[in-house]
């Protein structure tokens, strides 16, 4: 990675250890956008336009879905010659390491989206945490947003501005990078649909709300499924918000930078860019942003396996011990121009509700989600998505089911009260999703 000057930059960020914050030095970042973020902070206009150099995918043909033997990573089936460029169009800008000149920090996280993504295939997930802290009083939850929070970027692009968790902080979270395969589909579901699924309380104390937000693309109310917190409800929001807060790279949605710990003055020194760094190419009408999101939106399910008798009978025994309060099997998706996404099955195996999970919330609330609230993680893929849970704390299936609480408690129960060869055969189940 090279500055305007073309010198080398050397990036820097601390490390937790037993005696404190430890600075190392680090390569150019490797690692990409997990979803979910904070509002940016803070107004910031630099001195020089991003130069942002956008060359469109040219290599024909373009790889259609093979319909009857999809691939993990392809494109959705049945997508005109437009839309398929799209996607690779997309995909090109996903894997397009950012640099200063293009708008990269002053501080961040990552530099390109598919290090972070690319676990089985661009787009997968990865065992890549982000930190996420803040103050927990009687109570209430401050996200700490003067300091910084409640993410934290842990590499600058000048080796200092790098933000620590703030003494004050009494949370800190570790969040996974999670799949991003077939969100077009899910995006494509109504709101009424997920919104059918609320649940008056049953008698394993289910209930599920759904995570109403503001979204910034449509500017409309809408119910939020993206992200561990279902803080977002649109592709082009989800990503947006990725490129400002895991990137450093401001756009007509989030057109402030994030100050390092909140530190305006210090941003001021650092970005020299100006406000928005992603800016519209007038001949395509087209952002960075834009066409992250055509990826995302075009970007197949993960295929799923060949079921056997055995893993039929985990099936059943899935549902047998009610996990599908939460984890919906189905949903269908609504009108669609794209032929793929338009009332189609989604078997994606979540609510896409907000649920009370106890001991297994990660202590940060985050728009309508409280401390203890956690979206119903989808588990189509799952076989693609280890290490498991939303800091990646589980190594195995197994271990995940086992760590539920709050309102999956009776259902855990009922899994562990299984035989070891029942628990194996839910398991295999899983891995064919």
């Amino acid at each position: 990675m090279k500055s305007s000057t073309h010198a080398i930059v050397v990036i820097t960020a601390f490390a937790m250890t037993s005696s404190g914050f430890a600075q190392r030095a680090v390569q150019p970042p490797r690692q990409g956008p997990p979803p979910g973020s904070q509002q940016p902070q803070g107004p910031q206009t630099g001195e020089h336009p991003a130069q942002r150099p956008h060359d469109k995918h040219t290599t024909p043909p373009f790889r259609p879905a093979n319909p009857r033997q999809p691939k993990l990573g392809d494109p959705l089936p049945f997508l005109t010659p437009k839309q398929l460029a799209d996607f690779y169009d997309g995909k090109d800008d996903f894997e397009q390491e950012e640099d200063i000149e293009g708008g990269l920090g002053p501080i961040f996280n990552r530099n390109a989206c598919s290090v972070c993504h690319a676990q089985g295939a661009v787009g997968g997930g990865s065992d890549v945490n982000v930190t996420r802290f803040g103050l927990l009083a009687d109570g209430v939850f401050d996200p700490l947003e003067d300091l910084g929070g409640s993410l934290m970027q842990d590499s600058s692009i000048l080796g200092h501005g790098i933000e620590i968790v703030p003494p004050i902080a009494n949370v800190t979270a570790q969040r996974n990078s999670t799949p991003l395969f077939g969100l077009g589909l899910i995006e494509a579901i109504p709101d009424a649909t997920i919104l059918h699924g609320v649940k008056k309380r049953n008698p394993d104390g289910v209930v599920g709300k759904p995570a109403m937000i503001h979204d910034v693309a449509t500017d409309k109310e809408r119910v939020g499924r993206f992200g561990w917190k279902a803080q977002q409800a649109h592709l082009l929001s989800f990503a947006a918000d990725a490129y400002v807060n895991e990137m450093g790279i401001t756009s007509r949605l989030f057109p402030t930078e994030n100050a390092p710990n909140g530190n305006l003055e210090l941003l001021a020194q650092l970005d020299t860019i100006a406000d928005p760094e992603d800016t519209t190419d007038p001949v395509t009408g087209k952002a960075d942003i834009d066409r992250a999101a055509d990826f995302m939106r075009l970007l197949a399910p993960a295929p799923r396996v060949k079921p056997t008798r055995a893993t039929q009978l985990g099936g059943v025994l899935f549902r047998k011990i009610q996990c599908t309060a939460c984890h919906t099997p189905r949903m269908i998706t609504g009108p669609s121009p794209v032929r793929s996404l338009s009332r189609r099955p989604v078997w994606l195996y979540s609510d896409l509700l907000l649920h009370d999970m106890g001991t297994l919330g990660d202590g940060i609330a985050q728009g309508p989600a409280s401390t203890t609230e956690m979206k119903t993680a989808p588990l189509w893929g799952l076989r693609f998505t280890a290490p498991y849970l939303h800091d990646g704390s589980a190594e195995t299936v197994d271990q995940a089911i086992l760590a539920h609480d709050g309102e999956a408690k009776a259902a855990r129960d009922r899994y562990e009260a299984l035989t070891t060869e029942q628990q194996q055969r839910i398991v295999e189940f899983l891995m064919t999703l």
